[in-house]
Protein backbone atom coordinates (compact mmCIF):
# COMPACT_ATOMS: atom_id res chain seq x y z
CA UNK A 1 0.00 0.00 0.00
CA UNK A 2 1.84 3.30 -0.64
CA UNK A 3 1.04 6.52 1.00
CA UNK A 4 1.53 10.73 0.07
CA UNK A 5 1.66 13.37 2.11
CA UNK A 6 -1.78 14.84 3.43
CA UNK A 7 -3.52 16.98 6.21
CA UNK A 8 -4.89 15.32 9.22
CA UNK A 9 -7.24 16.79 12.26
CA UNK A 10 -5.65 14.71 14.76
CA UNK A 11 -7.33 16.95 17.86
CA UNK A 12 -9.58 19.45 18.16
CA UNK A 13 -7.92 22.54 16.69
CA UNK A 14 -4.61 20.41 15.72
CA UNK A 15 -3.78 19.58 12.16
CA UNK A 16 -0.38 17.76 10.86
CA UNK A 17 1.37 16.65 7.57
CA UNK A 18 1.09 12.74 7.58
CA UNK A 19 1.19 9.64 5.34
CA UNK A 20 -2.06 9.22 3.61
CA UNK A 21 -3.19 6.20 1.71
CA UNK A 22 -2.96 6.62 -2.24
CA UNK A 23 -5.93 4.51 -2.94
CA UNK A 24 -6.80 2.33 -6.14
CA UNK A 25 -7.03 3.41 -9.96
CA UNK A 26 -5.10 6.13 -12.06
CA UNK A 27 -2.50 7.64 -10.56
CA UNK A 28 -3.50 11.83 -10.19
CA UNK A 29 -0.50 14.34 -8.72
CA UNK A 30 -2.56 16.69 -7.08
CA UNK A 31 -1.60 20.46 -7.91
CA UNK A 32 -4.13 22.25 -5.52
CA UNK A 33 -6.44 21.71 -3.34
CA UNK A 34 -9.25 24.04 -1.72
CA UNK A 35 -10.28 24.37 1.81
CA UNK A 36 -14.04 24.81 2.56
CA UNK A 37 -13.90 26.65 5.62
CA UNK A 38 -17.22 26.02 7.11
CA UNK A 39 -17.24 22.73 6.54
CA UNK A 40 -13.68 22.02 7.56
CA UNK A 41 -13.75 24.37 10.60
CA UNK A 42 -16.51 22.29 12.11
CA UNK A 43 -14.51 19.07 11.07
CA UNK A 44 -10.83 20.61 12.87
CA UNK A 45 -12.96 21.59 16.19
CA UNK A 46 -14.36 17.90 16.57
CA UNK A 47 -18.29 19.27 16.40
CA UNK A 48 -19.05 16.97 13.63
CA UNK A 49 -22.63 15.35 15.23
CA UNK A 50 -22.47 11.32 16.20
CA UNK A 51 -25.69 11.63 14.25
CA UNK A 52 -23.77 12.33 11.04
CA UNK A 53 -20.85 10.54 11.33
CA UNK A 54 -21.67 8.12 8.65
CA UNK A 55 -23.35 10.75 6.40
CA UNK A 56 -19.87 13.04 6.72
CA UNK A 57 -17.86 10.68 5.50
CA UNK A 58 -15.90 12.14 2.36
CA UNK A 59 -14.95 9.97 -0.70
CA UNK A 60 -11.49 8.89 0.09
CA UNK A 61 -11.52 9.92 3.76
CA UNK A 62 -9.62 8.18 6.03
CA UNK A 63 -9.89 7.76 9.77
CA UNK A 64 -13.02 8.34 11.94
CA UNK A 65 -14.72 11.33 13.36
CA UNK A 66 -13.87 13.00 15.64
CA UNK A 67 -10.15 12.70 15.06
CA UNK A 68 -7.78 11.73 13.45
CA UNK A 69 -9.53 12.30 10.08
CA UNK A 70 -8.02 12.86 6.75
CA UNK A 71 -10.82 15.16 5.20
CA UNK A 72 -11.16 17.53 2.48
CA UNK A 73 -13.47 17.26 -0.91
CA UNK A 74 -11.91 19.32 -3.85
CA UNK A 75 -8.97 18.58 -5.17
CA UNK A 76 -7.31 19.42 -8.91
CA UNK A 77 -4.25 17.66 -10.15
CA UNK A 78 -2.93 15.76 -13.35
CA UNK A 79 -3.44 12.50 -14.16
CA UNK A 80 0.34 10.59 -14.91
CA UNK A 81 -1.38 7.22 -16.36
CA UNK A 82 -4.18 5.66 -18.19
CA UNK A 83 -6.85 6.84 -20.70
CA UNK A 84 -6.90 10.53 -19.43
CA UNK A 85 -3.00 10.82 -18.87
CA UNK A 86 -1.53 14.43 -19.02
CA UNK A 87 -4.89 15.40 -18.67
CA UNK A 88 -6.10 18.21 -15.53
CA UNK A 89 -9.29 16.87 -13.22
CA UNK A 90 -11.25 17.93 -10.36
CA UNK A 91 -11.43 15.02 -7.90
CA UNK A 92 -13.81 14.72 -4.54
CA UNK A 93 -10.25 13.90 -2.62
CA UNK A 94 -9.04 15.25 0.74
CA UNK A 95 -6.01 17.81 0.67
CA UNK A 96 -2.89 15.17 -0.54
CA UNK A 97 -0.55 15.60 -2.48
CA UNK A 98 -0.80 12.41 -4.56
CA UNK A 99 -3.41 9.93 -4.56
CA UNK A 100 -5.62 7.41 -7.23
CA UNK A 101 -9.42 7.18 -8.27
CA UNK A 102 -10.69 5.22 -10.72
CA UNK A 103 -10.76 7.18 -14.10
CA UNK A 104 -15.20 7.41 -14.06
CA UNK A 105 -15.05 9.70 -10.58
CA UNK A 106 -12.42 12.32 -12.64
CA UNK A 107 -14.06 15.04 -14.08
CA UNK A 108 -11.73 16.64 -16.81
CA UNK A 109 -11.82 20.79 -16.52
CA UNK A 110 -13.60 22.60 -19.69
CA UNK A 111 -11.03 24.72 -21.68
CA UNK A 112 -10.97 27.57 -20.54
CA UNK A 113 -10.76 27.08 -17.21
CA UNK A 114 -7.68 27.37 -14.89
CA UNK A 115 -6.55 24.41 -12.27
CA UNK A 116 -6.02 27.05 -9.42
CA UNK A 117 -9.66 28.14 -9.82
CA UNK A 118 -10.76 25.07 -10.13
CA UNK A 119 -10.59 24.16 -6.31
CA UNK A 120 -14.24 26.13 -6.34
CA UNK A 121 -15.88 23.16 -8.13
CA UNK A 122 -17.11 21.98 -5.22
CA UNK A 123 -18.64 25.39 -3.89
CA UNK A 124 -19.98 25.74 -7.32
CA UNK A 125 -21.84 22.32 -7.27
CA UNK A 126 -23.38 23.29 -4.13
CA UNK A 127 -24.15 26.62 -5.28
CA UNK A 128 -26.04 25.29 -8.44
CA UNK A 129 -28.18 22.71 -5.98
CA UNK A 130 -29.34 25.37 -3.59
CA UNK A 131 -30.36 27.67 -6.51
CA UNK A 132 -32.47 24.66 -8.02
CA UNK A 133 -33.76 23.74 -4.77
CA UNK A 134 -34.90 27.79 -3.96
CA UNK A 135 -37.31 27.14 -7.28
CA UNK A 136 -35.77 31.14 -7.87
CA UNK A 137 -36.80 32.46 -11.38
CA UNK A 138 -36.82 35.69 -14.16
CA UNK A 139 -37.68 38.41 -12.48
CA UNK A 140 -37.34 37.53 -9.05
CA UNK A 141 -36.38 39.34 -5.64
CA UNK A 142 -33.79 37.10 -4.23
CA UNK A 143 -31.74 37.70 -1.12
CA UNK A 144 -28.10 35.50 -0.09
CA UNK A 145 -28.08 35.87 3.41
CA UNK A 146 -24.31 34.78 4.41
CA UNK A 147 -21.43 35.87 1.76
CA UNK A 148 -19.18 32.84 2.30
CA UNK A 149 -18.34 31.21 -0.90
CA UNK A 150 -21.20 29.44 -1.07
CA UNK A 151 -22.91 32.25 -0.52
CA UNK A 152 -21.21 34.65 -3.22
CA UNK A 153 -21.48 32.21 -5.75
CA UNK A 154 -25.12 31.28 -5.41
CA UNK A 155 -26.08 35.26 -5.28
CA UNK A 156 -23.67 34.72 -8.70
CA UNK A 157 -25.90 32.14 -10.50
CA UNK A 158 -29.00 33.93 -9.46
CA UNK A 159 -27.88 37.21 -10.95
CA UNK A 160 -27.61 35.67 -14.13
CA UNK A 161 -31.50 35.06 -13.99
CA UNK A 162 -33.15 37.08 -16.51
CA UNK A 163 -34.45 40.36 -14.49
CA UNK A 164 -33.07 39.07 -11.35
CA UNK A 165 -32.79 41.42 -8.44
CA UNK A 166 -29.77 39.79 -6.39
CA UNK A 167 -29.20 41.48 -2.45
CA UNK A 168 -26.23 39.80 -0.87
CA UNK A 169 -26.39 40.33 2.85
CA UNK A 170 -23.68 40.42 5.34
CA UNK A 171 -22.67 41.57 8.69
CA UNK A 172 -18.87 42.79 7.27
CA UNK A 173 -19.19 45.63 4.98
CA UNK A 174 -15.57 45.07 3.01
CA UNK A 175 -18.39 42.02 1.20
CA UNK A 176 -19.63 44.79 -0.72
CA UNK A 177 -16.52 45.03 -2.63
CA UNK A 178 -16.68 41.09 -3.42
CA UNK A 179 -20.52 41.79 -4.65
CA UNK A 180 -19.59 44.62 -7.14
CA UNK A 181 -16.96 42.65 -8.38
CA UNK A 182 -19.63 39.55 -9.24
CA UNK A 183 -22.41 42.00 -10.27
CA UNK A 184 -25.18 42.60 -7.42
CA UNK A 185 -25.79 44.34 -4.98
CA UNK A 186 -24.57 44.35 -1.38
CA UNK A 187 -26.53 45.06 1.96
CA UNK A 188 -25.69 44.94 5.52
CA UNK A 189 -28.70 43.54 7.40
CA UNK A 190 -29.98 46.61 8.24
CA UNK A 191 -30.83 47.41 4.97
CA UNK A 192 -31.34 43.77 4.14
CA UNK A 193 -34.28 44.39 1.22
CA UNK A 194 -38.07 42.72 1.94
CA UNK A 195 -40.56 41.28 -0.01
CA UNK A 196 -38.21 38.82 -1.83
CA UNK A 197 -39.59 36.10 -3.46
CA UNK A 198 -37.00 33.68 -2.19
CA UNK A 199 -34.19 33.83 0.57
CA UNK A 200 -31.75 31.76 0.67
CA UNK A 201 -29.52 31.43 4.16
CA UNK A 202 -25.85 30.23 4.33
CA UNK A 203 -24.73 32.26 7.47
CA UNK A 204 -24.46 29.75 9.81
CA UNK A 205 -25.69 31.21 12.18
CA UNK A 206 -29.20 31.98 13.87
CA UNK A 207 -29.13 35.95 13.41
CA UNK A 208 -28.73 35.21 10.08
CA UNK A 209 -31.25 32.87 9.83
CA UNK A 210 -33.59 35.67 11.33
CA UNK A 211 -32.76 38.16 8.95
CA UNK A 212 -33.40 35.45 6.04
CA UNK A 213 -36.76 35.12 7.34
CA UNK A 214 -37.51 38.83 7.88
CA UNK A 215 -36.03 39.20 3.82
CA UNK A 216 -39.17 36.58 2.78
CA UNK A 217 -42.58 38.08 0.97
CA UNK A 218 -46.22 36.72 1.81
CA UNK A 219 -45.85 32.66 0.59
CA UNK A 220 -41.95 33.17 -0.28
CA UNK A 221 -38.99 30.39 -0.34
CA UNK A 222 -36.22 30.62 2.62
CA UNK A 223 -33.92 27.94 1.59
CA UNK A 224 -31.80 26.75 4.66
CA UNK A 225 -28.27 25.92 3.50
CA UNK A 226 -25.96 26.00 6.29
CA UNK A 227 -24.67 23.38 8.43
CA UNK A 228 -24.26 23.88 12.04
CA UNK A 229 -22.75 20.87 13.04
CA UNK A 230 -23.73 19.70 16.74
CA UNK A 231 -25.75 21.58 19.14
CA UNK A 232 -29.31 23.43 18.36
CA UNK A 233 -30.29 26.69 16.30
CA UNK A 234 -32.92 28.91 17.59
CA UNK A 235 -35.50 29.73 14.43
CA UNK A 236 -37.87 32.95 14.79
CA UNK A 237 -41.07 30.99 14.23
CA UNK A 238 -43.54 33.72 16.06
CA UNK A 239 -44.83 36.99 14.77
CA UNK A 240 -45.72 36.94 11.20
CA UNK A 241 -44.09 33.47 10.18
CA UNK A 242 -47.34 31.73 9.60
CA UNK A 243 -49.30 34.43 8.61
CA UNK A 244 -47.28 34.85 5.78
CA UNK A 245 -47.08 31.47 5.41
CA UNK A 246 -43.45 31.11 4.46
CA UNK A 247 -41.81 27.88 3.25
CA UNK A 248 -38.46 26.63 4.73
CA UNK A 249 -36.68 24.18 2.67
CA UNK A 250 -33.73 22.24 3.21
CA UNK A 251 -31.02 22.24 0.67
CA UNK A 252 -27.69 19.70 0.79
CA UNK A 253 -25.61 19.21 -2.05
CA UNK A 254 -25.20 15.06 -1.23
CA UNK A 255 -28.64 14.75 -3.02
CA UNK A 256 -29.99 15.77 -6.70
CA UNK A 257 -32.93 17.75 -6.15
CA UNK A 258 -36.39 15.12 -6.28
CA UNK A 259 -37.08 17.07 -10.02
CA UNK A 260 -34.09 16.47 -11.56
CA UNK A 261 -33.49 13.40 -10.47
CA UNK A 262 -34.37 11.50 -13.44
CA UNK A 263 -32.32 13.54 -16.11
CA UNK A 264 -29.31 14.74 -13.32
CA UNK A 265 -26.61 12.46 -12.41
CA UNK A 266 -24.00 13.70 -10.25
CA UNK A 267 -21.46 13.50 -12.96
CA UNK A 268 -23.58 15.83 -14.93
CA UNK A 269 -24.28 18.43 -12.01
CA UNK A 270 -20.16 18.57 -11.50
CA UNK A 271 -19.20 18.86 -15.21
CA UNK A 272 -21.65 22.11 -15.37
CA UNK A 273 -20.02 23.62 -12.36
CA UNK A 274 -17.00 23.42 -13.47
CA UNK A 275 -18.17 25.09 -17.17
CA UNK A 276 -19.83 27.81 -14.93
CA UNK A 277 -16.18 28.53 -13.08
CA UNK A 278 -14.96 29.90 -16.15
CA UNK A 279 -15.63 33.57 -15.67
CA UNK A 280 -12.39 35.23 -14.39
CA UNK A 281 -14.31 37.71 -11.85
CA UNK A 282 -14.10 34.62 -9.65
CA UNK A 283 -10.73 34.55 -8.92
CA UNK A 284 -11.94 37.06 -6.39
CA UNK A 285 -13.40 34.21 -4.18
CA UNK A 286 -9.90 33.04 -3.63
CA UNK A 287 -8.26 34.76 -0.37
CA UNK A 288 -5.08 33.06 -0.19
CA UNK A 289 -2.44 30.32 -0.79
CA UNK A 290 -0.32 27.79 1.49
CA UNK A 291 2.51 24.86 0.78
CA UNK A 292 0.76 21.85 2.58
CA UNK A 293 4.27 21.64 4.23
CA UNK A 294 3.43 24.98 6.05
CA UNK A 295 -0.81 24.23 6.44
CA UNK A 296 -0.93 22.70 10.11
CA UNK A 297 0.78 25.46 11.43
CA UNK A 298 -1.46 27.82 10.24
CA UNK A 299 -5.28 25.68 9.46
CA UNK A 300 -6.83 26.73 12.45
CA UNK A 301 -6.26 30.44 11.85
CA UNK A 302 -7.44 30.63 8.16
CA UNK A 303 -10.53 28.93 9.18
CA UNK A 304 -11.56 30.58 11.80
CA UNK A 305 -10.40 34.60 10.18
CA UNK A 306 -13.73 35.54 8.97
CA UNK A 307 -12.61 37.26 5.99
CA UNK A 308 -11.29 33.91 4.79
CA UNK A 309 -13.01 32.90 1.13
CA UNK A 310 -11.27 30.19 -0.34
CA UNK A 311 -7.96 29.15 0.89
CA UNK A 312 -6.32 27.55 -1.79
CA UNK A 313 -3.48 24.46 -1.30
CA UNK A 314 -0.66 24.51 -3.03
CA UNK A 315 1.81 21.08 -4.14
CA UNK A 316 5.38 20.87 -4.81
CA UNK A 317 3.98 18.88 -8.19
CA UNK A 318 3.54 22.48 -9.88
Amino acid sequence: MTTARALWCVAPGRAEVRPGTTGEGVLIETLYSGISRGTERLVLEGRVPESEHDRMRGPAMEGAFPFPVKYGYSAVGRVAEGRLSGRTVFALHPHQASFRLPEEDLTPLPDGLPPARAVLGANMETALTLLWDSGAGPGDRIAVVGAGVVGALTGYLAARLPGADVTLVDTNPARATLAQVLSFAFAEPAGAPAECDVVLHLSATAAGLETAMGCAGTEATVVEGSWYGAGTVPAALGGAFHSRRLHIVGSQVGRIPAARGPRWTYARRRAKALDLLRDAALDALISGETDLADLPDVYGTILADPATLCHRIRYDTL
